[in-house]
């Protein structure tokens, strides 16, 4: 039997661009003579539901559920409903004649969200500003339909992910099993009636989903269950970052009711492997990093040795066959670093497999996409960059690491200058000190316009104690380095880390606010800090000076663990200063308030 697979990225991951796993799985399996095509249901299932016919189906379905929240939006539905495909239009296209029609007086409904637009933001000079101003409202107008569809008629949806709420520490299957026994939603069924399409389109005997984040597992389910019940003949595979991270120690069987196939790590072994597999060429016990369903239990299959395939060897992503015509860019948060999330066409792809550093104390390192350290050469890399230009006809490229190696990154903008390739990229990186000013003005000659780090807690203490490798002052010399090379930096900020106190916390806003004054960094992101299983504190909780409170693994999923601390701040309660003050610096205010007032 030939195998023919179907990879599909369900929903939600970013609408901007495609998400890359599909497409380094598609490169690497075709060069295996494997027949192989992908679908990205999530900008599939949005551009869906954005369209009039569907507005008029869901203002229906609101009003036979008896749900009236956000009755303006109920008020001018006629308006939402001949506006929304002008509006995913320009955000597909961004063209000037749509720009000028979004921004004239009556033209949008004036929601929840329009009528409190900010009407202080200094907007570019001619038509970039224009362009980014209907940009920005056309977004709002979105976010307003997005805001009444999930709290009317699918309290699961959201732009970046599903469902997220019952698949984060779902430690039992149980949540998860009650919401599948659901008759679909609106949604839900939008979705399917795409699988369907794609399943007739493509034929294939094997459909395989990566579930990158736990806000795509519940479409991943909901999708299989119905290949179950409508094509039994065709097997259903899982993978992916949550499956890599959360269900190390499967246990429940009842997922295998919707999936016959989860492989780990790397996905090229166990999926080649199970190809050969099902066209009888190997037996069960062949397969590698892969859970399945034996004699009504769930069995990890992993024949030693693995057969690896290393970074250096494997082919370009191949995003050939996603439409890319269809993908659109918001434009919610004005900040020229934080909407580089949202907005513009990116090809994703990795400089290096793993982390060269790999000591971070709160991080997966114990886990192979951390700690199987990997790199290629810098003419290997342009080679593929070239072959990707080519397939997609975008030059803007996301290196997603978990840290660029600087080694790399000054080989590759090397290479990239003489050849004159001409791309504009960002990736993430730690700030140590290979990044001198030397450097950081090669790689924005080379095309490099944003960086993305981790400063943390910005507390040389617990800096030392996470082994972040970085001080303050060394943070502060590398960005300074970046930003007078024109290349904006994005810095990870963290809050809650075990035994951080009040006044650390404090001085950790008054370092970002420095560095947000003194132009170091461009835009920042705050997040409470989470103990996950597979990293040191949550390995050795006792070195770290926190108890494991739970939750008890009940065969499901295990990732995030509680935890208290007792020599720790109350951190949540500093969450909305934080944010708050974060939001100020975003927009060049507030840097004369006193943190402490803040917090």
């Amino acid at each position: 039997m030939q195998s023919k697979i179907l990879f599909i990225t369900p929903p939600f991951t970013q609408l901007n661009t495609a998400y890359p796993a599909s497409a380094y799985l598609k490169g690497f399996l075709e060069e295996h003579e494997i027949a192989v095509a992908h679908c990205d249901l999530s900008i599939e299932l949005f551009t869906s539901i954005f369209t009039s016919n569907f507005l008029r189906a869901m203002f229906r379905e609101a009003k036979a559920l008896n749900n009236f929240h956000y009755p303006k939006v109920s008020s001018m539905k006629a308006l939402y409903i001949s506006r929304v495909d002008v509006v995913i239009g320009f955000l597909q296209k961004e063209n000037m004649k749509t720009a000028h029609q979004i921004l004239e007086t009556g033209f949008l409904p004036m929601g929840h969200r329009l009528e409190k637009v900010n009407t202080d933001i200094t907007w570019a000079v001619g038509d970039l500003g224009i362009i980014d101003k209907a940009k920005h409202y056309a977004t709002l107008f979105i976010e307003e339909i997005g805001d009444f569809i999930q709290a009317n008629v699918d309290e699961f949806f959201a732009f970046t992910k599903y469902a997220e709420q019952i698949a984060t520490s779902a430690s039992s299957f149980d949540q998860l099993d009650d919401f599948l026994s659901y008759q679909p939603t609106l949604i839900e069924e939008c979705m399917l009636d795409i699988l369907v399409e794609q399943i007739e389109e493509h034929q294939p005997n094997l459909v395989c989903f990566t579930i990158p984040f736990p806000g795509n597992l519940f479409a991943a389910l909901r999708c299989s269950q119905f290949i179950k019940q409508l094509f039994p003949e065709i097997s259903v595979a899982f993978g992916g970052g949550y499956c890599n991270t959360e269900l190390r120690s499967l246990k429940d069987s009842r997922i295998f009711e919707f999936v016959d196939f989860i492989s780990l790590d790397d996905g090229e072994g166990p999926l080649l492997k199970l190809v050969r597999y099902m066209e009888g060429q190997v037996g069960l016990d062949e397969l590698e990093r892969t859970y399945v369903l034996e004699n009504d239990l769930v069995v990890y299959k992993n024949k030693l040795p693995n057969t690896i395939y290393h970074h250096k060897n494997l082919p370009a992503p191949n995003y050939s066959g996603l439409p890319y015509d269809k993908f659109v860019s918001f434009l919610d948060v004005v900040n020229p670093m934080h909407r580089m999330w949202t907005d513009a066409r990116w090809n994703k792809m990795t400089i290096s497999h793993g982390c060269y550093w790999k000591q971070c104390s709160f991080c997966d390192v114990h886990l192979d996409y951390i700690s199987n350290y990997q790199n290629t050469t810098a003419v290997d890399l342009v080679n593929k960059i070239e072959k990707i230009i080519k397939d997609t006809g975008i030059t803007g490229f996301h290196f997603v690491d978990e840290a660029a190696p600087p080694k790399m990154l000054r080989a590759l903008s090397k290479e990239l200058i003489e050849r004159n390739l001409s791309i504009t990229w960002w990736t993430n990186i730690r700030f140590e000190k290979t990044f001198d000013a030397e450097l950081c003005q090669l790689m924005a000659k080379s095309g490099c316009i944003a960086v993305t780090g981790g400063l943390e807690v910005a507390s040389d203490r617990l800096l030392a104690k996470m082994k972040k490798g970085v001080d303050i002052a060394q943070v502060t010399r590398v960005t300074h380095n970046f930003s007078e090379a024109n290349v904006m930096v994005h810095a990870y900020l963290m809050y809650g880390f075990p035994t951080q106190n009040a006044q650390e916390t404090i001085d950790s806003l008054e370092v970002v606010r420095q560095l947000f004054e003194r132009n170091c960094i461009q835009s920042a992101y705050w997040h409470q800090f989470t103990t996950t299983i597979h990293s040191p504190i949550g390995q050795n909780p006792q070195d770290f000076g926190i108890l494991i409170t739970g939750p008890e693994f009940e065969g499901f999923a295990q990732n995030d663990l509680h935890h208290k601390d007792p020599q720790g701040a109350d951190h949540p309660k500093y969450t909305t200063g934080l944010n708050l003050a974060l939001h100020n610096y975003l927009n060049n205010a507030g840097f004369s308030q006193d943190p402490s007032k803040l917090v």
